[in-house]
């Protein structure tokens, strides 16, 4: 079992900065790969990027690739996501998930665990 509780999201102009924290609880948190996922009002729930139990491996939407960087700090049983350059598209709900497991999975259904969500807005 995993507990997430995502931190983190707020108000930022358009080529700004944020960072969003994801706070896991659970025994099963060092072996799981851990993703970011987001949704639009409207929109399907789209995957970020995902970071392996490891770190060995990460994965990055064609979207966000050279601004957006997912990191994990074992000893505080954390994930981060750091979005720089920032768009007003890229506002959302920004949603984390865990799936146990050693390998990234980049479909949503692979993640049997999700945090309640983080609001991040871009104003233009």
């Amino acid at each position: 079992q995993v507990q997430l509780v995502e931190s983190g999201g707020g108000l930022v102009q358009a080529g700004g900065s944020l960072r969003v924290s994801c706070l896991a609880s659970g025994r099963t948190f060092g072996s799981s790969a851990i993703a970011w996922f987001r949704q639009a009002p409207g929109k399907e729930r789209d995957l970020v990027a995902a970071i392996s139990w490891s770190c060995s491996t990460t994965y990055y939407a064609d979207s966000v690739k050279g601004r957006f960087t997912i990191s994990r700090d074992h000893a505080k049983n954390t994930v981060y996501l750091q979005m720089n350059s920032l768009k007003p598209e890229d506002a959302a709900v920004y949603y984390c998930a865990a799936r146990p497991g050693r390998t990234i999975r980049t479909i949503r259904s692979e993640y049997n665990y999700w945090g309640q969500g983080t609001q991040v807005t871009v104003s233009s």
